[in-house]
Parts: structure tokens; C-alpha cells; sequence
């Protein structure tokens, strides 16, 4: 099942070329709105941020390609971050206690079963129809996006 979602989504975010170079996406949109957040629901608002200016700015945007497209992006800026914020965790503690490093390993992996498990019954639930694709993503980049701070609120 993953290979055919995995299939799909890729089909759709890079099966047309001209439409994935068009997309008007840049990150400022999200990191800006982090940057006037003052609690930790309004950083949560902020996710989607620069998917939602991309969809609207973008020739095309509105098309499920466009919207993948779209989502993809922002992904990618959650999950650098995410990794970045990881490998930070990892040297904060590895002069301390190994146990914490084996938990934090741990639970990340956790968590990406679990970021796979939510977002497959998120597809499913399009029964195989084209909003599928956007859902997938959309729901890679949230849970995403939520693990960032999950993980933020531990750096010092």
C-alpha cells in the first residue's frame, strides 16, 4: 500500500514538469509567522503558512498537482528542520546519560510509524480518488510540523 501512495504522490508532484517549476513557493511565509508567534497554538498556526500562499500565487495552484506541489515543499522545509532540530537534540545530550540519546532515537522512530500509519488512513479515506495525493502531504507536513516543536521544546 505505501509503494502505491509513495507512486501517486511522486506521479502527481513531479509528473508535470512545466507546473512544478511555476510553483511560487518560498518559506518566507511560514518563517515569518513564527517569527510573530507568541504561543505554542499560534506557532501551530503557522504550518501550511507558505503551502497556502504557494497554492494561491501559483499558475495553477489550485490543481491537485499544484497542491501537492505545494505541500511537498513545505514538507521538505518541516523535515529540515525537523532533522536539524533532531541532530541538535542528539549532541545536547550525548555527553550526558546514554539512555536519554537510545529514548530520543526511540521515539523518533516511533514516530515515524505512527506519522505513516495517521497519514495512510488519511489517504484511505479518499477511496483512491485524486484529493488523495494532497491529503497524503498535507498530513506528512502537520505531523511533521508538530514533531519540530515536540522536539524544539527541548533544546536549550
Amino acid at each position: 500500500m505505501k509503494r502505491i501512495i509513495k507512486t501517486f504522490v511522486m506521479g502527481c508532484v513531479l509528473g508535470t514538469p512545466a507546473l512544478a517549476q511555476d510553483l511560487n513557493f518560498s518559506e518566507v511565509h511560514t518563517e515569518a509567522c513564527l517569527q510573530e508567534a507568541i504561543g505554542p497554538g499560534d506557532r501551530h498556526d503557522c504550518i501550511g503558512a507558505s503551502a497556502n500562499q504557494c497554492m494561491a500565487q501559483s499558475f495553477g495552484g489550485e490543481s491537485t498537482v499544484g497542491m501537492g506541489g505545494c505541500l511537498a515543499r513545505e514538507h521538505d522545509y518541516w523535515d529540515g528542520r525537523l532533522n536539524e532540530t533532531y541532530q541538535q537534540l542528539r549532541a545536547q545530550h550525548a555527553q550526558g546519560d546514554a539512555a536519554v540519546v537510545d529514548n530520543l532515537r526511540d521515539m523518533q522512530r516511533a514516530w515515524l510509524t505512527y506519522r505513516d500509519a495517521r497519514c495512510d488512513y488519511e489517504y484511505a479515506q479518499w477511496g483512491g480518488g485524486t484529493g488523495g495525493g494532497p491529503a497524503i502531504l498535507a498530513c506528512q507536513m502537520q505531523t511533521t510540523a508538530e514533531q519540530v516543536f515536540v522536539l524544539e521544546q527541548n533544546l536549550r
